[in-house]
């Protein structure tokens, strides 16, 4: 029996790892989520072995989805370079890098403001959205808490809220409130904190997480609040708070890399503006 690895299930795959889910590869790659699951799935066909698996909410590789993973992004360089030497080179994808924090509602926008061009986007911590830009890796990155950066462009600002677990009630007077953050460093667990300090009430970090689905699965655990940006959209398990002080609004920015046309730039802040209201 004949088996192939074809191109396009092989870059699909490579931007369900890069975009960090199969909803957000789809976006990228201007395919249907079925059309991304398809292409994972005939991959699996064809070697035999599982390489994505369930976990929680969401998925992850397999040991040997991570095996394929560096062999596919070795076969795509390898391809795409091939057709560079011959002249037939595809327009280059724009790579868009974006926090965790809205990234759902704010990264199909970013799409749709590129029509008829590829859209690649890259989901990370700011501080590696940032190194990534300095290194060319990626083209634009959406940052909060970037306004005053020399080359950023600010779009708006990103309304925050309280979560906790529908069960959870606020300590009584005197008791340090229980948060739920982000590692340091931290725009939003620096928020967090200073609006808690401002009002006088003491708060202890009850829980430390590295991404989004670890700060969204302690709240519903109860271990503690957390201020996150919703954009008026709800959290699946979790309530927003009215009881804790408001906090202020941080700002939303794009920075590109060094080199990228203005054109691209302003289009891509237009359409935040746009959304941000």
């Amino acid at each position: 029996m004949s088996r192939i690895l074809g191109i396009a299930p092989l870059r699909s795959f490579v931007a369900v790892a890069d975009c960090g889910g199969f909803q957000r590869a789809a976006t990228s790659l201007h395919l249907t989520q079925g059309a991304v699951s398809q292409h994972v799935r005939r991959l699996e066909s064809t070697l035999g072995r599982a390489l994505v698996q369930r976990d929680g909410r969401g998925s992850r590789f397999t040991t040997d989805g991570e095996t394929l993973l560096t062999q596919a992004r070795r076969i795509l360089a390898a391809h795409d370079e091939t057709l560079r030497v011959f002249e037939v080179e595809q327009e280059r994808a724009l790579t868009i890098g974006a926090t965790e924090h809205a990234a759902a509602l704010l990264l199909p926008a970013l799409a749709a403001a590129f029509p008829g061009r590829r859209v690649r986007f890259r989901i990370d911590r700011g501080a590696q959205l940032r190194t990534a830009l300095a290194e060319g890796r990626i083209d634009l990155a959406l940052l909060i808490g970037a306004g005053d950066e020399t080359d950023a462009r600010t779009v708006g600002d990103l309304p925050l809220t309280w979560y906790s677990a529908p069960h959870w009630a606020v300590p009584g007077p005197g008791e340090p409130i229980p948060l739920v953050a982000f590692d340091a460093p931290c725009a939003l667990r620096s928020r967090a904190l200073e609006t808690l300090a401002g009002h006088g009430l003491p708060a202890e970090m009850g829980c430390e997480a590295a991404h989004l689905a670890g700060v969204q699965a302690a709240v519903r655990a109860g271990l503690g609040v957390a201020l996150m940006a919703g954009l008026g959209q709800g959290i699946e398990g979790l309530v927003a708070r009215d009881d804790l002080p408001a906090a202020e609004p941080l700002t939303l920015a794009v920075r590109p890399r060094g080199g990228l046309p203005d054109g691209l730039l302003g289009d891509a802040a237009t359409a935040l503006r746009v959304l941000l209201g």
